[in-house]
């Protein structure tokens, strides 16, 4: 997950110092709670946890107009809304899901990246090399496969978690399947960098393998940090907690 994630921590009122304090307030203590145990896409996460917050005090606001005092109107509104135990099941499975859905169009739009590899590399096939680079050539033909394999994938993930979701329920073990397949395609991304560096340090076009060397690697560090996120997610609705760290 990206900085982003934390999020803006000023109180957009200046008024009221509780609003930022757990501790002194329900409400902070609530969003805190629920900040904690959700995992998911940064602007996911932060436009679900603004909605719960908007609600909350659109509640409370409503029984202050009445006479209630503040402290127990927000504490009527969150029992309304139910406790953070209770609503994190129904708020994770729909970060999972968003989660499963950026992770799919992450590898969607660089796994291709590996196919290119794979004609960069063709430019050197005829060099007298040697064994290493015709060895190379066929590695990223090979993986390219990968590639292909797991672009489809990922548009099928999009698709299902697009507009058939509409019509169809997502499976269950989709988030799952987003997971290893960006993970394979991670993998395979590295191998592809792994294998281009030796080839560039042999061959006589040097600069254009290490073009695509470094596209390879770019891509790996990518897919590698959103898959990574996937697998978490893909986890959590399973182990019923949120993981520790």
């Amino acid at each position: 997950m990206t900085a982003a994630d934390t999020g803006d921590d000023t109180d957009p009122a200046g008024t009221d110092p509780g609003r930022t304090d757990p501790a002194g307030d329900p409400l902070a203590a609530y969003v805190a709670g629920l900040t904690a145990a959700l995992h998911g896409p940064a602007r996911a996460k932060d436009r679900m946890i603004e909605e719960i917050r908007g609600g909350l005090e659109d509640t409370a606001d409503a029984q202050i107009e009445r006479g209630v005092p503040r402290r127990e109107a927000f504490g009527a509104a969150l029992r309304e809304f139910g406790t953070v135990d209770e609503l994190v099941p129904s708020c994770q499975r729909e970060l999972t899901l968003a989660q499963a859905r950026h992770t799919a169009r992450v590898v969607a739009l660089t796994a291709p990246f590996l196919i290119a590899c794979w004609y960069l590399t063709g430019a050197t096939g005829q060099e007298p090399a040697g064994s290493v680079l015709h060895a190379s050539r066929l590695l990223a033909a090979h993986l390219s496969g990968v590639a292909i394999a797991a672009t489809l994938l990922a548009a099928a993930a999009l698709a299902v978690t697009g507009t058939l979701a509409r019509r169809l329920s997502p499976p269950t073990r989709l988030p799952a399947i987003v997971a290893w397949t960006g993970t394979t395609a991670g993998a395979a991304m590295a191998v592809t960098t792994l294998a281009l560096a030796t080839a560039a340090a042999l061959a006589t076009n040097w600069p254009l393998l290490a073009f695509a060397g470094a596209l390879a690697a770019a891509s790996h560090a990518v897919v590698a940090t959103s898959a990574r996120a996937c697998r978490r997610c893909a986890r959590l609705p399973v182990l019923g907690v949120p993981e520790p760290g």
